[in-house]
């Protein structure tokens, strides 16, 4: 009797316990997310996904499409995500406070509209991103090959990956190193096509779409990848933006 009364008080007190006694929390990560005219049917998806993979991987986030988070105390975030929304929507206070984060050893992470943002607007963010994006060919379907295998963004990735997206055409106008992740083989699409009155030129053999690299004190992940929101459905594409949060959030997981 006495057993079944211990064993019952125990369910009740599990039940009833907070969710982090039950799961402590890994990291926690900001996400800034604002609907824009191009990019506002993924929001949902991306954020169902998101709360999905923080409950299996037991990490927290923080989702808002205002800036004025970037007022308060960004310490306490592992790594800051812009998912689909670039650095530009930030005011110059919170330019400032996103800079002094990332001197301090704050981490980014920036996912495919937020890599593109208006030339010479905010230069350290541009450096931040590591490359900058100019036109950007029409979605298509083409072949995406892995470029680093021992990074935790292509564990869940095969070698030669059939995927459709926007391929988009980046120069470094900076200089900055960085560590390709994905590339996409040009011969797999079009990388002409592209709307009328615009155009668009290869970039050849090195077309990087997914890439790391060091910026200030912190680590920086970045995928192209992510144009629409059934990709935030998709188990690979998932698979290689928890691989980017893993890494960026802890600084493990890497192959050498």
């Amino acid at each position: 009797m006495m057993n079944r009364i211990a064993l019952a008080l125990g369910a009740f007190v599990a039940l009833t316990a907070p969710a982090s006694a039950r799961a402590e929390s890994q990291f926690k990560l900001l996400v800034l997310s604002i609907p824009n005219k191009y990019h506002y049917e993924y929001i949902p998806i991306a954020r169902d996904s998101l709360e999905r993979l923080a409950k299996l991987h037991a990490f927290e986030f923080t989702w808002t499409n205002d800036t004025a988070a970037f007022e308060g105390d960004l310490g306490q975030y592992a790594a800051v995500m812009f998912l689909n929304t670039p650095g530009e929507e930030l005011n110059p206070t919170q330019r400032a406070k996103f800079e002094a984060y990332m001197r301090d050893g704050g981490n980014a992470i920036v996912v495919h509209r937020a890599a593109i943002t208006p030339p010479d607007n905010w230069a350290w963010y541009e450096k931040l991103v590591g490359r900058r994006v100019g036109v950007h060919p029409m979605l298509q379907t083409g072949v995406v090959t892995v470029e680093d295998a021992g990074f935790p963004a292509t564990y869940g990735v095969p070698p030669r990956w059939i995927w459709s997206d926007e391929y988009y055409v980046t120069t470094n106008p900076y200089n900055v190193r960085i560590n390709p992740v994905l590339n996409v083989d040009e011969t797999s699409y079009d990388p002409t096509k592209i709307w009328p009155g615009q155009v668009a030129r290869p970039m050849g053999k090195d077309h990087p779409i997914a890439w790391h690299h060091r910026h200030e004190k912190g680590r920086v992940f970045v995928t192209t990848l992510g144009h629409n929101g059934e990709m935030y459905r998709d188990p690979t594409y998932l698979a290689h933006l928890m691989g980017g949060i893993y890494w960026t959030a802890t600084g493990l997981g890497q192959r050498r």
